[in-house]
């Protein structure tokens, strides 16, 4: 869709149960990550503002799918963060039925975008979210965030290991990716704007 101001974003709404989701024909963009990946700096880094996604002190506070309307394109959906240890049980129960729901309907994900810390080796609960959104059939590209945080010599190893452990086979994109420096931002905004 040509035209779209990207840096024309607006939170709408957050949805605690299927119900609140949206479900219409705009393309949705939807991000996924650890509670203490920096999603909420990529989304802001993407959108060019300081504060629209909120940046929170505690991890795996939010459980709630955040919607952003995008110049009234498109939406950038925010899933709430995972793999929080200090979280209680029930909240941990809580989020995986809101994303069972939220992964039942493939049709309302045009693009994922799941954003790993690039320093570690995917999680357990990094290769669950990573099978969620292979099994929608739907386009995803991962996003190795905190480059920055890398010697250069790293880098090239930390990627290949993410690959191997989330099983992405040579068609999906993994972006190196600097939320703070803003490295990758142009790769993932291009794939982003192909899909709206």
């Amino acid at each position: 869709m040509a035209g779209i101001n990207i840096s024309k974003a607006v939170f709408v709404k957050s949805a605690a149960t299927a119900r609140g989701f949206i479900l219409d024909s705009k393309p949705k963009i939807v991000f996924a990550g650890k509670s203490n990946v920096g999603k909420s700096s990529v989304l802001n880094r993407l959108l060019g503002r300081k504060a629209l996604a909120k940046v929170g002190n505690t991890p795996g506070k939010t459980i709630h799918v955040n919607y952003f309307d995008i110049d009234g394109k498109a939406f950038f959906v925010d899933l709430p963060g995972y793999g929080y240890a200090a979280v209680a049980k029930s909240v941990k129960e809580r989020w995986g039925r809101l994303m069972e729901s939220f992964f039942e309907n493939p049709s309302e994900i045009t693009l994922g975008v799941h954003i790993v810390d690039s320093r570690h080796a995917p999680t357990a609960d990094d290769i669950g979210m990573s099978n969620w959104f292979k099994s929608t059939g739907r386009p995803f590209v991962v996003v190795a965030n905190k480059i920055d945080k890398l010697k250069k010599c790293e880098i090239e190893g930390n990627l290949s290991l993410i690959r191997e452990r989330l099983d992405l086979d040579d068609s999906i994109l993994l972006i190196p990716f600097s939320a703070e420096k803003g490295d990758g931002r142009e790769a993932l905004m291009n794939i982003i704007l192909s899909h709206i």
